[in-house]
C-alpha cells in the first residue's frame, strides 16, 4: 500500500510551492523555460511576468456527481435507490475503498514518484513541451496532480456547458481539447498554468486526497467517470476488489479513455480484435507494475496470459430503471426540475440533477406500493384493446399530502413508440408533474355541490324531487340556464326519484345533484373545488368556465388533485398538497431545502367535513356505488365513484389516514369502455374496483384508520315544510301548489266526498312534512251526504223521509220504532255526520 504521509524528499520536492512561487518562476525561465517559449514566439522579458501573472489559485469544485432518487423501506429504514440520473457515471469513493492493487497499477503507470514529487516533474515537462513543439513527441509527461487539475478544468469547463444546447457533444469535446492542447503558446501557457495550480494543490491537500480526487474525477470513457463506476461498468465489480488484470486494464484505459474502452463489439479496438489496443496498455501496466516490485513474476504472467473479458454492467438511467416505481419516480423528478428551490432556470434544475449529487429520498411506501402494483398489473396489463386504454392508482397519507404509492398500467419508457403499453406520461399527475393534462373525472366530482350543499346550511337528510327533469333552471353565477337533465339521465336509465341527499349519494344519482345544484349557484360549486387544491390538469384555475353540467364532473382534472380534494374531508377539512420528496442531500452531505408540507387548515369546516362523511359512507357501505372497492376489514371508509361517457371511471376512497384514487379509462379518445372484446374477460369498466381495493387494503394494515366523527346535528337534521292545505281544489290546482312548495304529488285512489270528482277531498300528510316529500291527495267520489242533524225527535215516517231527501237509500229502523207515536231518539252514523249514500242508517226510537 502506498504510504500515506510524505517522505522527506517529498518535502523537499515540495519546496517549490514553499520558497515562493518568484523563485519558481525564476528557475523555470533561467533553466529551461524562457528557451521553450523563445521557440514558440514569446519575447524572452516577459518570461517571468507570464508565470508569475497566472492565477495561482484553482478552485477544486465538486465533480459532476450522479443523483439518485430513494424509496426507504419502513420497516428496516434501508434506503432503495430507484433511479439515477447524471451526465457522468461517477460513484464517489473514500480512499480506503480502494485496492492496493489498483493503486500501484495507477501509481507505476502514469506517475512511481508520485508520493516523493512536489507536484511537477520539471524536466520530463520542460522536455514534452519542446517535443510537442518539434513534433517528435506528444506525449504529456504530466503527474498526476497536473492530471488532476487537467480533469478538473475539463470538469468546470463542462460544468458551464449547456445542456439544453445542439452543440452540447461538440462543446464538450471542446472541453477536453481545450485544456489538453499542448501546441504553440497557448499550450505553453496552459502547462504553466497546469504547474502553477499543481504546486498549489500540492501545498494545501495531501497525496491521498489528491490521488483519490485524480481518481474520482478521471475520465474512463463515453460517460463512465470516477474509478468505481469504471469498475461496476466494465467489470461488475468494485474498485476494492479488482483483480490485477482488470486493475491494470482501467489504469490502462485511463491514458486515452474513448480509445481504450472495452464496451465495443465491432471497429477497431473492440471485443472482434480482443480489445488489441487496450490489452498492449494493460500488458505495459504490467510490466510498470513488475519492475516497481508491486506484483511477482507469477503474478504478472498470469495476469498477462488472461483475455480481456469485461462484464458490463450498462450504465441505464432515468426512471424506466424503478421497474413497477417509474410513474412515481417520474412524478419526484419533476419536482426537482419545475420548484424554482431547486434552481432559478429549468435548466439549472436539470443541471443540478444531473450534476449535483443529490440524494432524494421520497414519500413512497414500497409495502402499500407492492399491492397495489401487482393489483394494476392483475387487472389492468397495458394496451388491453389497442385503444388508448390507460389505468393509474395513488394514495395519499391524508395528514401531510404524503404520496405512498402510484401505479399505472403501463410501461415507462421516454422513446417515443406506437405500441400503446408504454408511454412516459404519468396518468396520476398533472401537464406539470408527468406531462399528463388529466381526464374528466365523472361524477367524483359531486363531492364540491356536496360540500357547497352543507356550507349553504342544507341538510343531508332534505329530500328533493330527483327525477329526471326537461326544464330545470340552473343558477350559474347570478345568472340562470335551463337545461334538459334527459339528455345526461342516470346510470341504466333510471328516471330519477324523490329522496334525500343521503340518498342520492350512495346511489350518485345525476338528476338528484341536478336538484341539489338547482338550489345553488353553479360557481360557488366550482369554488369549492378551487378552495380544495383542485385545477385543470393544465393548471387553469376550474373556476375559469362555468356551466351546469359541471356538476357531473366533465373538467380534466388529475386523480392526484381529486385524492387530496378527498383527502380534505377525511382529515377533518384540513387539505394538504401531495408531496412526494421528504429529503434531498447535496452531494457534501448537506441538506437542500426542499417544498415543505403544504397544510391548510378549514379549508372546510370540521363541521362540513364530518357531514360529508357521513353521506360518504354510504357509498361504500354494502348496496352503495363503491361497495365492491370497499376490503371490509372493519375500517370505516368513505368514497365516490364516478364514469364519464362510458370513456372512462373513477374510484376515490378513503380512510381518516390515507386516501386512494384509481382511474381507468381513455387517455387518447373516446371509445366505449363498456363495450370490449369478450376475450378480454368482462367489462374494463370494473377494473377499478379490485385496483382500488387491493391498495386501499393494504394501506388500512398499516395506517390504522379511526372512525370518522358524527356528522352536524343541524347539518343532517330532518327538514320539516308547511304543506298547503289542497282540499277543495281541482287536481290540477293542487298538485301546481303542492309541486310549487318543493313537494311531489301522487293521486291517490278516490275517497267519499259531495263534491265534484276532479275536487280534493283528503290529503296525506296534512300540517307539515318532509321537504320533498310525497304529498297523496284524494279526489272526492261524488258519493258523500250528511246525516240530517234534526232527526232526533221525529217520527219514524218523518225521519225517513228526511233520510231520504239526503240520498240515502239503506235504512234499517230499530224495534223500537214500531207502532204509534215513537219518536227518533238516534241514529248510526250520528245525526249530522257524513258518510257515503250508500251506508246503511240504522235508526232508533223511543
Amino acid at each position: 500500500m502506498p504510504q500515506k504521509n510524505r517522505t522527506v524528499k517529498g518535502v523537499l520536492g515540495g519546496l517549490l510551492g514553499l520558497v515562493g512561487l518568484s523563485a519558481v518562476a525564476g528557475l523555470l525561465v533561467t533553466t529551461s523555460v524562457t528557451p521553450v517559449l523563445a521557440m514558440a514566439g514569446i519575447a524572452g522579458n516577459s518570461a517571468v511576468t507570464l508565470f508569475e501573472d497566472l492565477p495561482a489559485n484553482l478552485d477544486v469544485n465538486a465533480p459532476m456527481e450522479q443523483s439518485t432518487i430513494y424509496a426507504t423501506d419502513p420497516n428496516t429504514g434501508e434506503n432503495i435507490p430507484l433511479a439515477s440520473f447524471y451526465e457522468q457515471n461517477r460513484v464517489p469513493v473514500t480512499y480506503d475503498q480502494l485496492s492496493p492493487t489498483l493503486i500501484n497499477a495507477i501509481l507505476s503507470s502514469e506517475d512511481k514518484n508520485f508520493y516523493s514529487h512536489g507536484g511537477v516533474n520539471l524536466g520530463a515537462t520542460v522536455k514534452a513541451v519542446i517535443d510537442n513543439l518539434r513534433k517528435t513527441s506528444s506525449r504529456g509527461a504530466s503527474t498526476i496532480t497536473q492530471q488532476f487539475v487537467k480533469n478538473v478544468q475539463i470538469q468546470e469547463c463542462e460544468q458551464k456547458a449547456d445542456a439544453a444546447s445542439e452543440t452540447y457533444s461538440e462543446d464538450l469535446q471542446q472541453c477536453w481539447l481545450d485544456a489538453t492542447n499542448a501546441k504553440g503558446a497557448d499550450g505553453i501557457e496552459r502547462k504553466l498554468q497546469e504547474m502553477r495550480y499543481a504546486i498549489q494543490i500540492e501545498k494545501t491537500s495531501s497525496k491521498n486526497d489528491i490521488l483519490l480526487g485524480y481518481l474520482n474525477i478521471a475520465n474512463f470513457g463515453g460517460t463512465v467517470y470516477g474509478i468505481e463506476a469504471a469498475a461496476k461498468y466494465y467489470f461488475s465489480a468494485s474498485a476494492s476488489n479488482l483483480t490485477i488484470a482488470q486493475a491494470a486494464t482501467l489504469a490502462g484505459i485511463v491514458q486515452n479513455p474513448n480509445n481504450l474502452r472495452i464496451d465495443r463489439t465491432e471497429g477497431e479496438n473492440s471485443a472482434a480484435d480482443g480489445y488489441a489496443d487496450t490489452l498492449n496498455r494493460r500488458d505495459y501496466v504490467l510490466g510498470r507494475m513488475l519492475a516497481d516490485g508491486k506484483i511477482t513474476q507469477a503474478e504478472h504472467d498470469e495476469a498477462k496470459a488472461s483475455p480481456i473479458e469485461p462484464k458490463i454492467t450498462p450504465t441505464v438511467q432515468g426512471c424506466a430503471t424503478a421497474g413497477q416505481n417509474a410513474y412515481f419516480c417520474q412524478y419526484a423528478k419533476s419536482i426537482i426540475e419545475n420548484d424554482p428551490i431547486f434552481g432559478e432556470t429549468r435548466q439549472d434544475r436539470s443541471e443540478l440533477l444531473r450534476r449535483g449529487g443529490l440524494k432524494i429520498y421520497t414519500t413512497l411506501d414500497l409495502r402499500v406500493q407492492g399491492p397495489a402494483a401487482q393489483a394494476m398489473a392483475d387487472n389492468a396489463p397495458g394496451n388491453m384493446d389497442n385503444q388508448y386504454f390507460g389505468a393509474a392508482g395513488v394514495s395519499l397519507n391524508t395528514s401531510n399530502g404524503n404520496i405512498i404509492a402510484m401505479t399505472q398500467n403501463t410501461t415507462f419508457s421516454e422513446t417515443k413508440t406506437d405500441d400503446q403499453a408504454f408511454t412516459s406520461l404519468v396518468f396520476a399527475g398533472d401537464k406539470t408533474h408527468g406531462n399528463s393534462t388529466g381526464f374528466p373525472v365523472g361524477s367524483t366530482y359531486k363531492l364540491f355541490t356536496l360540500i357547497d350543499w352543507l356550507e349553504k346550511g342544507h341538510s343531508v337528510r332534505e329530500t328533493l324531487n330527483g327525477s329526471v327533469q326537461r326544464s330545470l333552471k340552473m343558477n350559474v353565477c347570478g345568472g340562470t340556464q335551463t337545461i334538459n337533465t334527459s339528455e345526461i339521465g342516470n346510470f341504466g336509465g333510471n328516471r330519477g326519484y324523490t329522496s334525500n341527499v343521503l340518498n342520492f349519494t350512495a346511489q350518485s344519482l345525476n338528476s338528484g345533484f341536478f336538484a341539489m345544484a338547482a338550489k345553488l349557484d353553479i360557481c360557488d360549486i366550482n369554488k369549492v373545488a378551487d378552495r380544495m387544491g383542485v385545477t385543470y390538469g393544465t393548471g387553469e384555475k376550474v373556476t375559469d368556465s362555468n356551466v351546469p353540467y359541471d356538476v357531473l364532473g366533465p373538467k380534466n382534472i388529475s386523480p392526484l388533485a381529486m385524492a387530496a380534494a378527498y383527502a380534505t374531508v377525511a382529515n377533518g377539512g384540513t387539505y394538504c398538497a401531495p408531496r412526494a420528496i421528504e429529503k434531498v442531500l447535496n452531494a457534501d452531505g448537506t441538506e437542500h431545502p426542499i417544498p415543505p408540507v403544504a397544510c391548510k387548515e378549514g379549508v372546510i369546516s370540521p363541521e362540513v367535513a364530518a357531514t360529508a362523511a357521513f353521506a360518504l359512507q354510504g357509498v361504500m357501505a354494502s348496496g352503495g356505488t363503491g361497495s365492491r372497492a370497499n376490503p371490509f376489514d372493519g375500517t370505516p371508509m368513505i368514497g365516490k365513484t364516478g364514469t364519464h361517457n362510458r370513456s372512462g371511471t373513477m374510484m376515490i376512497e378513503s380512510s381518516t389516514k390515507v386516501t386512494t384514487a384509481v382511474w381507468a379509462g381513455r387517455w387518447q379518445g373516446e371509445a366505449n369502455i363498456f363495450q370490449v372484446p369478450s376475450q378480454l374477460g368482462g367489462l374494463l369498466n370494473e377494473i377499478r374496483y379490485p385496483i382500488a381495493r387491493a391498495a386501499q387494503a393494504a394501506a388500512n394494515q398499516l395506517y390504522i384508520g379511526e372512525a370518522f366523527p358524527q356528522p352536524d346535528p343541524n347539518l343532517s337534521r330532518q327538514i320539516l315544510t308547511d304543506v298547503p292545505s289542497v282540499v277543495g281544489m281541482t287536481i290540477e290546482e293542487a298538485t301546481a301548489a303542492l309541486e310549487g312548495a318543493g313537494f311531489t304529488v301522487s293521486v291517490g285512489a278516490p275517497v267519499d266526498g259531495a263534491q265534484a270528482t276532479n275536487i280534493v277531498a283528503a290529503q296525506d300528510p296534512a300540517g307539515q312534512a318532509p321537504t320533498g316529500a310525497t304529498i297523496t291527495i284524494s279526489p272526492s267520489n261524488g258519493q258523500a251526504t250528511t246525516v240530517p242533524a234534526d232527526l232526533i225527535g221525529k217520527s219514524r215516517s218523518a225521519a225517513q223521509a228526511s233520510l231520504f231527501a239526503a240520498g240515502f237509500t239503506e235504512l234499517q229502523f230499530d224495534t223500537s220504532c214500531n207502532g204509534g207515536g215513537k219518536k227518533v231518539s238516534s241514529t248510526d252514523p250520528a245525526p249530522g255526520s257524513a258518510a257515503s249514500k250508500t251506508t246503511t242508517v240504522t235508526v232508533v226510537c223511543e
